[in-house]
């Protein structure tokens, strides 16, 4: 038998209870990162206990899409249940995307219930030198 002391761990498992667990319609928000690593905009999903074929990914103009759903196991049929925290249902989450990040070569990969986007910036939004002309004598302007 499991003996739980925190109380605030019961005010979220009876939040959750009263909101009931994520449907198509209503689903429930899963927590991200986002951050830039060199040429590529990278957001993580925490999705644990989500199958990879239980999760679908889309990008419609510059609005990206994750939606996962998270089944009950399978239990014996003598099997009592003493405690249920983990939440079930559907979690989604839609990001709206800058026009410089490469909608069109986004990576995805699903480790230890982590779903890791990787989205290229675009050429057109990377630093770049652009050249004077001022008569004969032309310079150059760095960042």
């Amino acid at each position: 038998m499991l003996m739980r002391t925190d109380p605030f761990r019961e005010l979220d498992r009876l939040a959750q209870q009263l909101m009931g667990p994520g449907t198509w319609s209503r689903p429930s928000p899963m927590p991200m990162d986002a951050y830039r690593e060199g040429d590529q905009y990278v957001v993580a999903f925490d999705i644990p206990g989500v199958s990879a074929d239980a999760i679908d990914i889309d990008v419609e103009r510059n609005m990206l899409t994750v939606k996962a759903e998270r089944r009950p196991a399978t239990k014996a049929d003598d099997a009592q249940t003493e405690l249920s925290e983990r939440p079930l249902g559907v979690f989604s989450r839609q990001i709206v995307l800058a026009d410089t990040l490469d909608t069109e070569h986004i990576q995805a990969d699903y480790d230890a219930g982590v779903l890791t986007l990787r989205i290229p910036i675009t050429e057109r939004a990377k630093p770049r030198k652009i050249s004077i002309g001022a008569g004969a004598g032309r310079k150059e302007i760095s960042d």
